[in-house]
């Protein structure tokens, strides 16, 4: 047998390995680390073999995130270190009904399409010009996200912007055409307006457009211009085939403008993909329920700190994050202007200047508003809704004055909470008719007549609400609960005692940074549920505030911007086509950077007069004992 045959039996094995990868994983890791619980049998060693388990499937997604979640339901009670009921009740807790308020507030505004009218509005408000057009569409964006999914943000302002750019580089290309004496409607096709609808893909909807009557995507996009040079034959309006027109030499200087040109927009349509994904992972980070790792903060801190007083709630976050998440953004613009418009303010800010660019890239977006119409009674109900629901979280516990909820029902006890208030808000989605009721008029009633239907139905719930986040919820408020009964979180902190030494503001720029890169690889749901225990862990260990760390480490782990599987955004921006990998990633490894010192600045200046982390707290010493 030759080498060249043992080679290729080798390469046959090593892929087949590779695509069975998976299974290998989950039937060899339990395998691997059960000398742990085995040679050392203590809880904290039994505890660690779940969590050390459980990692190990999360980073390799070898079976669903929501499955491996499941796992402390099986391991716990079978290792002795939880009874079943007591692993179970962890699953739906406070935080799991704030989450799932939350959404289904999302899934109303998506419904009737608000996200789309607000968005629509205020780029007609802005304009067109690129670099005001960039700040934007991640205002934009980054606003949308602190109340609807990332996901969602990010697939509906895209095929916007794509949109607008395309009309800006058409309308410059057939303007220089022009003054070279070629025009653009020789052969018989004009500059034709686009359609933009949502068709699914991935697991969202993500959208797609249309042009001349042919559908592309990111993947497969179709050049029209091309068509229209490289036609051999075209018809006449009386569907005559005639001769091909005849071909068109551009001058040298003209060929040289063609090629800036579409090597400037080139750099515009990266600059502006970019910026949508990256402001919806940012946006996420300024409320309580923007992203699931927020809430994961609030559910860990009420479990490992039961005393802390309430003292993260969606006033508090809000007062600390929204403020970063502005500064944040702002850094973004600067970094994506360099990178792909350049400092020169005249030439960004008038890329494509000609008044007919302007007007007609203006055009698509007005045309886009127009076909919302007016707004309809079940867009104003929801707006109203939503807009309530904002004002009683704020004035629940603002924490500088007693709210509403402490006046009336938390005076010794804190019955009313934020979950509280989203469960009752959005339950008046499912009791509102979606049509306002006709009053002063005859009706007919017949057996076929159906009453409106409400601004909710269980049917669109069903179908888009996201019912793996729960349970990863609750396996991570699980697994906290577990190394606290164990006795692990305690051992861990007196491991971590030696950090001491170290001053805080530098362990929480490591941390940061650490959590920052595992988000990259690791879905930042779970990335937050491995960390922060331990954090809390440590905090308590050393005596610093809990919050100085945790705080800051759940914001990095929303900070995936460098390749395209590190979030859905980020996949929806690059499955658009004009993306390559180096640039999500030269562009994303700055931002992380960027991302961290932000947080850290927030945490050390307006995060310490709000929660007063330079003292350590009382309550942080009440966590649970085995």
């Amino acid at each position: 047998m030759d080498v060249a045959h043992i080679s290729r039996i080798m390469a046959r094995f090593l892929r087949g390995l590779w695509r069975h990868r998976d299974y290998i994983v989950i039937f060899l890791t339990p395998l691997l680390l059960l000398p742990l619980p085995l040679v050392i049998p203590t809880p904290q060693a039994k505890c660690g073999y779940a969590i050390i388990l459980m990692a190990l499937y999360w980073c390799t997604e070898c079976i669903p995130l929501a499955v491996t979640a499941l796992l402390p339901v099986i391991l716990f009670p079978m290792m002795g270190i939880m009874e079943a009921s007591e692993v179970c009740v962890q699953y739906l807790k406070d935080s799991n009904m704030l989450f799932i308020g939350g959404l289904l507030v999302a899934i109303a505004v998506e419904h009737w399409n608000l996200h789309k009218r607000i968005a629509l509005k205020v780029l007609l408000i802005v304009g067109v010009k690129p670099s005001l057009l960039m700040i934007g569409f991640m205002g934009t964006t980054a606003f949308l996200s602190m109340w609807i999914s990332n996901t969602a943000s990010t697939a509906m302002m895209l095929p916007i912007a794509n949109a607008v750019l395309k009309q800006l580089s058409d309308t410059e290309a057939n303007a220089d055409d022009a003054v070279d004496g070629f025009s653009p409607t020789m052969g018989g096709l004009e500059n034709q307006a686009f359609e933009i609808e949502e068709s699914k893909q991935s697991n969202g909807k993500v959208p797609k457009i249309k042009e001349n009557g042919i559908s592309f995507d990111g993947e497969n996009t179709i050049n029209m211009k091309e068509i229209r040079e490289n036609n051999d034959n075209s018809v006449d309006p009386d569907h005559r085939v005639v001769p091909a027109m005849q071909e068109f030499h551009r001058s040298p200087a003209a060929e040289d403008r063609r090629l800036k040109r579409e090597k400037r927009y080139l750099k515009l349509s990266k600059g502006m993909s970019l910026c949508v994904c990256y402001a919806a992972s940012i946006g996420g980070t300024a409320t309580l329920t923007g992203t699931t790792p927020n809430v994961i903060l609030v559910g860990q801190m009420d479990e490992l700190f039961p005393e802390n007083g309430d003292i993260v709630n969606f006033a508090t976050w809000f007062g600390f994050a929204f403020p970063n998440m502005i500064l944040m953004l702002v850094l973004t613009w600067f970094w994506l202007q360099f990178v792909f418009l350049g400092f020169n303010l005249k030439k960004s800010f008038g890329c494509g200047s000609k008044s007919n660019n302007d007007m007609e890239a203006y055009q698509v977006i007005k045309d886009e508003y127009k076909k919302l119409g007016k707004m309809s009674f079940a867009e104003g109900c929801v707006l109203v809704n939503f807009t309530l629901l904002v004002l009683l979280w704020f004035t629940r516990e603002p924490g500088f004055m007693p709210g509403w909820a402490t006046v009336l029902f938390n005076k010794e006890k804190t019955y009313v909470s934020d979950g509280t208030v989203a469960i009752f808000m959005s339950t008046l989605f499912f009791c509102i008719p979606s049509v306002l009721p006709t009053c002063g008029r005859r009706l007919s009633y017949d057996a076929s007549t159906k009453p409106p239907s409400p601004l909710l139905t269980w049917e669109v719930v069903h179908e888009k609400f996201p019912w793996n986040i729960l349970l990863l919820l609750g396996g991570g408020f699980a697994l906290a609960h577990g190394s606290e009964v164990s006795g692990l979180s305690g051992w861990m902190g007196q491991m971590l005692t030696p950090l001491k030494n170290i001053p805080p503001f530098a362990i929480s720029i490591v941390l940061c940074l650490l959590v920052a890169m595992f988000t990259e690889c690791s879905s930042n749901t779970a990335t937050t549920t491995l960390f922060l225990p331990i954090l809390a862990s440590m905090a308590a260990a050393i005596e610093i505030h809990p919050l100085y760390v945790m705080f800051p480490c759940t914001i990095a782990a929303s900070l995936a911007f460098m390749l395209p599987v590190a979030t859905p955004p980020n996949a929806i921006a690059f499955s658009y086509g004009n993306l390559k990998v180096m640039d999500m990633a030269r562009t994303g490894f700055i931002l992380n950077f960027v991302g961290v010192l932000t947080i850290n600045l927030g945490i050390n200046t307006w995060g310490v007069a709000m929660f007063d982390l330079n003292n350590f707290p009382a309550w942080a010493n009440s966590t649970k004992k085995p």
